[in-house]
């Protein structure tokens, strides 16, 4: 790939970007006429100054000398005009691409694997999202177009000036190799800095996303000068690796104007002297083309090192949104069973599973869940209980074991079956950054007044009609608006309407007010009559009348049996339940 090889330009890369060109095969045809026809159109008007010079100021022909100067006007108008479809048509074909790439890129991350998340920065994949793939667009807009519309000019240019005089061709064309060899390094040099402008961008990117999520945190713990100092070397990384890019930006173009002054130089002098040799064949007419040429051949020369920058940004950019392209960390998808309504079975046969390899969360996990039984799972943290929810959902792939849904292996269901019909209800809930209405129900084709329905039979459409604009409320970004109990009664809301055979809750009452905690332990007795619950918690106060617990220490289930039962044996449940119940006690 190009971020690791330090070609200038990367041919693989390169061909991967145009892939996306099959879909504009019109717009691309376009675009290459209109290249190739202002290729033509550059060289036509020197050569128009040379015949209006030669033949009409010594003449004083001046009704001819004014129809070659509509004639130079038309050409002029046709330039402008093939000048302004190849800018639109170039720039149109390269925003319609990356919208191509970021839907395709948006749809691939959205069936990753949740360790991909676990372990890829946000604020990167936003980059790679947003900033990358605008990048991209520049490469076909104003790199790859740009540049070989100014290459054809340059060979129409160089055509053009052998077929007039080879000599004045010569002495401008033999400054040519070394402004070559100069674009050549500074190409080089710049695809690296070019490189560690992007690294240091995602970084930064990555930094603030992570820092204003975490303000409470930062502010709390009274971080703020440390957070800041770490921003403050950040940000004059990025700032380095730009000035490295200014640097050198300011060493090479004074370079190819000072080359470009010297060869007009000599073609003045050169033309000068062969004016002034009888049958040499120069005129000043042709002087005057050949500074002409001579501009339009170096001034696209120095312009191309410019865009050919921009291209390998684009190339780099497109190196890093291919890595994300090229991540295989999908689920297996191959299931073929669907269901819209589970009995709700649940086996889980010797499941062993590492999040890291070698580090073993569940340790041989064996238990049965049946059809409309409410389990308990308990134990400290880290004990491995979360683990199996996502395990459940297929977030993860198992190391070994076999988990059954109705005694059909989850693997052999299509994931948004196994999905709509198993309903979380997590200790963090996220809520979008829209009305109430439109996080319970998730675009799903639920009326309001079901929900509305759904929300009298669970005790909380009191608690939402007390909002300013009831279901109709935004949240804001995150639920921010919102307490942690009002949003954990949200989330309760959304797993009810989704009418799901399996109901999963996650710590729900781990971290809201006694309020919150009746109306979601009322909300809780509803949903899971006559239904497959698995209920997860600390406080186990709210799982006494589960028909069965499993007590969980280390990745390894060391109890099952009722409250009552747990409590008669004296073993690890019955130690967890005295010393909540003396903490209890205490705080009382």
């Amino acid at each position: 790939m190009s971020s690791s090889t330090g070609k200038a330009f990367d041919v693989k890369i390169f061909k991967r970007l145009m892939g996306f060109v099959k879909e504009y095969k019109v717009q691309f045809l376009v675009a290459a006429f209109s290249a190739v026809l202002l290729a033509f159109l550059a060289v036509v008007r020197p050569l128009l100054l040379q015949y209006i010079i030669d033949d009409f100021f010594e003449s004083k022909d001046r009704s001819g000398l004014l129809n070659f100067v509509l004639i130079m006007a038309t050409v002029l108008l046709a330039e402008v005009m093939g000048r302004f479809v190849f800018i639109f048509v170039s720039n149109k074909l390269g925003y319609s691409i990356i919208k191509d790439i970021r839907m395709k890129l948006f749809k691939h991350m959205l069936h990753f694997k949740m360790s991909y998340f676990d372990t890829s920065s946000v604020g990167k994949l936003v980059t790679r999202s947003v900033t990358d793939i605008e990048q991209i667009a520049n490469f076909f807009g104003q790199g790859f177009f740009m540049i070989v519309g100014d290459l054809l000019t340059m060979i129409a240019v160089i055509i053009a000036m052998l077929i007039l005089s080879w000599k004045l061709a010569f002495i401008t064309l033999i400054v040519l190799p070394i402004i070559l060899y100069a674009t050549k390094l500074f190409q080089i040099h710049m695809k690296a800095s070019f490189k560690e402008i992007r690294e240091q961008a995602a970084n930064l990117n990555g930094f603030i996303q992570e820092r204003v999520t975490g303000m409470k945190i930062v502010q709390l713990f009274n971080r703020e000068k440390i957070e800041y100092d770490k921003f403050k070397e950040i940000n004059n990384k990025h700032k380095k690796a730009w000035v490295k890019t200014v640097m050198y930006y300011s060493i090479f173009f004074p370079i190819a104007e000072v080359f470009t002054s010297i060869t007009m130089g000599f073609i003045v002098w050169f033309g000068g002297v062969q004016i002034m040799v009888e049958g040499s064949g120069i005129t000043a007419g042709m002087i005057f083309s050949f500074i002409m040429m001579s501009e339009m051949l170096f001034r696209p020369l120095r312009q191309i090192a410019d865009k050919f920058n921009t291209l390998q940004m684009g190339m780099v950019a497109g190196n890093r949104v291919f890595e994300i392209f090229d991540t295989e960390s999908h689920i297996d998808a191959s299931g073929t069973l669907s269901s819209t309504s589970l009995k709700g079975e649940i086996s889980f046969k010797d499941i062993h599973f590492s999040y890291i390899k070698k580090e073993e969360v569940l340790k041989g996990v064996s238990f049965n869940v049946k059809a409309g039984e409410t389990v308990a799972i308990v134990g400290a943290t880290g004990a491995g209980k979360s683990t199996i929810i996502n395990l459940i959902n297929r977030f993860y792939e198992i190391d070994s074991g076999k988990i059954s849904i109705d005694n059909k292996n989850v693997g052999d269901y299509t994931l948004p079956s196994l999905r709509t019909n198993v309903a979380v209800v997590l200790q963090d809930v996220f809520l979008f950054s829209d009305t109430i209405y439109k996080n319970i129900i998730l675009d799903k084709e639920i009326p309001l007044e079901e929900v509305k329905l759904a929300a009298n039979k669970i005790g909380i459409h009191d608690f939402i009609m007390t909002l300013p604009n009831d279901y109709n409320y935004n949240v804001k970004e995150r639920g921010v608006m919102l307490s942690s109990g009002q949003r954990q009664l949200i989330a309760f809301l959304r797993a009810y309407v989704s009418r799901p055979s399996i109901l999963i809750l996650d710590e729900a009452t781990s971290s809201i007010d006694s309020y919150s905690e009746q109306l979601i332990q009322k909300a809780t007795d509803r949903i899971t009559q006559n239904q497959t619950s698995i209920i997860i918690a600390h406080r186990l106060t709210t799982i006494k009348r589960a028909d069965k617990i499993i007590v969980m220490d280390n990745g390894l289930i060391v109890e099952q049996g009722t409250h009552k039962e747990l409590l008669k044996s004296k073993g690890y449940y019955n130690n967890l339940y005295e010393m909540q119940f003396k903490k209890t006690a205490i705080a009382g």
